[in-house]
């Protein structure tokens, strides 16, 4: 099988034969906000992390102090159901959700996307975690993982590929997380995370399953 890095290598492989000129852009975006440090206000391991209550896909209430007691929580930030990465990423770890839950740990993934109709019925909703709606980036912000999206990717959204991003958001259409992954301890302790500019790029699900190992 291939690992995810594999398999989002070569997407970003087929968007560079397909669409050059648009991937040229992505590159220039990602190395400027590298520069800049994007995320590097991403709360830290060791750093307590912020507590939330957020509404799943149904519209009901998620409090994070409560998942907290029953074990680790592994959060996952994603752009939403509409981007090929966050699939792929999404869909690795649904692979790997056994092994996450045999060692005591929750998984719940977090996006912008309001919890509507078209919430439920998405291909992320139907995996076996926890999806939650962080309209405005709110929850993402407080993890230092909030990004505003650049007027060039967010005229291709619209353009090339037909994305109302106000109307799935519900909200602020240009402010999305960087995809970026977090695992709490018991405690709300962040005990490793992973943030990368580059929403290209995300953790492999065995870098997870190896540091709940260590806290088992």
């Amino acid at each position: 099988m291939s690992t995810l890095r594999e398999l989002t290598d070569a997407k970003i492989a087929m968007g560079r034969k397909n669409n050059p000129e648009f991937m040229k852009g992505v590159d220039a975006i990602i190395e400027n906000a590298k520069e800049f440090e994007l995320g590097k206000h991403a709360i830290k391991i060791g750093e307590k992390a912020p507590v939330f209550e957020l509404p799943n896909a149904q519209g009901a209430s998620v409090e994070l102090a409560s998942l907290l007691k029953k074990g680790p929580v592994v959060i996952t930030f994603y752009r939403g159901s509409w981007c090929p990465y966050c699939n792929l990423q999404l869909r690795a770890l649904q692979d790997r959700l056994g092994d996450i839950h045999e060692l005591g740990a929750q998984l719940i993934a977090i996006s912008p996307e309001v919890p509507d109709g078209s919430l439920t019925e998405n291909e992320i909703s139907k995996m076996d975690f926890t999806v939650l709606s962080d309209q405005d980036a709110q929850v993402a912000s407080q993890y230092g993982v909030a990004w505003e999206v650049p007027e060039f990717l967010m005229e291709h959204m619209r353009v090339d590929r037909g994305l109302d991003l106000k109307k799935i958001n519900n909200g602020n259409a240009s402010v999305l997380p960087i995809p970026a992954t977090f695992i709490l301890g018991t405690d709300g302790i962040v005990k490793w995370n992973y943030v990368n500019a580059d929403y290209r790029t995300r953790s492999e699900p065995e870098e997870i399953i190896e540091t709940l190992k260590k806290l088992a």
